[in-house]
């Protein structure tokens, strides 16, 4: 077997709320669109990862998450291994099945990432969201999931009913501080990213909006509004990943994966690098690139303000540099290096344990240039940025991957 790692196969489904699809209705229609993307069958896989976050909060699956998600996909008696590791869910899926290819254990194995977050209760929702963060260090937090777990009916967030998006408030703030950049800034992230989701079929909002379309919605947590912030929804994306003299068989065009680093938080002193400089440093060592090398990222905005210092993170730009960058339309389709053109997060949606895998399915169809109108001319190299869960000032987890086109010879 081979050591290198492929891509040969993705699929994934609209990304929206579904009110009326069971987890493994979701599951079976991307693996199955995975698979036959790389002409393979479920007796083709040896080995699966499959990414959950909140069914075990919110329906009340535990432990065997993959396994009873994947009950109908042909793929049970498999090795199924269950991967949570918060919004970076799936990125860790696909860490692991790259590993799996690499080491020789299998030819060919399959990360997919499932997620059902709506419920009819949206403070259950919620709830689960807030979750991941360090309960123990944040004792209220933890009483007030008690309380709604336990039907009292306690909010979570100081105002905005999202613990998340108030941490993510706050980091703007100190953003704005020591860069210069302005609601309005996260308003063109958020109207930039809705104009790429109008043409992405898979994305959870098609529509169209101006800046001031953005800064007019509802206020969520000063600064953000609420086209700033990410989507609840659902939804399943899976990729299959082969080894390099395995793919010589098949009949597909192969993306190669050039690095996936995937890292901790620290927590972090102020003015240390987080968990996602970090692993932005060790994946571009993998590869032996560096940012000018990239063509196109998936870059991981929950929040608006997220994309603007992930610039600096990817270091697209220098340190405070992101609203120049953001300023000069590099990052808009047609610029230098489009950030999102599935839509991010805030328009292709934020289905938790799938995020990370609808990265990989867009940059892989980038890749291939079959991305329709919102392909990026002679992509060539992308870079995929999941985070996920937050560990003090810090990130819980991290994931950045480097994927490199079928006509690409290293």
């Amino acid at each position: 077997m081979s050591t290198g790692a492929v891509i040969v196969g993705t699929g994934m489904t609209h990304f929206g709320k579904h009110g009326d699809r069971s987890m493994r209705s979701l599951a079976e229609e991307a693996v199955g669109a995975a698979l036959a993307d790389a002409g393979l069958t479920p007796a083709d896989v040896g080995m699966v990862f499959h990414a959950n976050a909140t069914a075990g909060i919110l329906h009340g699956q535990e432990m065997i998450r993959g396994q009873a998600t994947l009950r109908e996909t042909g793929l049970l008696g498999l090795p199924i291994v269950n991967v949570e590791n918060a919004c970076a869910s799936a990125s860790t899926a696909f860490s692991l099945a790259v590993m799996a290819v690499r080491s020789g254990t299998v030819d060919v194995a399959l990360a997919v990432g499932t997620e059902k977050l709506t419920h009819p209760d949206k403070l259950r929702s919620l709830t689960a969201i807030a979750t991941a963060v360090d309960l123990q260090a944040e004792p209220e937090t933890a009483a007030l999931i008690g309380a709604v777990l336990l039907g009292s009916g306690a909010e979570i967030g100081s105002g905005s009913g999202s613990k998340f998006m108030d941490i993510y408030a706050e980091r703007a703030q100190a953003y704005m501080a020591r860069s210069g950049a302005t609601a309005r800034d996260f308003a063109v992230i958020a109207a930039k990213n809705q104009s790429n989701g109008a043409l992405n079929p898979k994305a959870q909002y098609q529509k169209v909006v101006t800046a001031d379309d953005v800064l007019a919605s509802r206020p969520i947590s000063g600064p953000l509004t609420l086209l700033m912030c990410s989507p609840i929804g659902d939804g399943s994306a899976a990729v299959v990943v082969c080894s390099s003299d395995y793919a010589q068989r098949l009949a597909v065009p192969a993306v190669g994966v050039e690095a996936v680093a995937l890292l901790s938080g620290t927590d972090h002193a102020p003015g240390e690098a987080g968990a996602i400089p970090r692993a932005v440093a060790r994946a571009y060592e993998q590869a032996g690139l560096g940012p000018d090398d990239v063509d196109v990222v998936e870059l991981h905005d929950a929040a608006a303000p997220g994309e603007l210092w992930g610039y600096e993170d990817l270091q697209l730009c220098g340190p405070g540099e992101g609203p120049k960058l953001l300023a000069s339309g590099d990052t808009h389709l047609g610029g230098r290096v489009p950030v999102n053109p599935s839509g991010g997060l805030l328009a292709r949606g934020h289905p938790i344990g799938a995020t990370g895998c609808a990265q990989l399915v867009e940059l892989a169809d980038q890749l291939r240039g079959r991305a329709g109108p919102r392909q990026v001319p002679g992509a060539r190299i992308a870079l995929a940025q999941n985070a996920g869960g937050s560990l003090g000032l810090d990130e819980a987890s991290a994931v950045v991957s480097i994927l490199s086109g079928p006509e690409v010879s290293r």
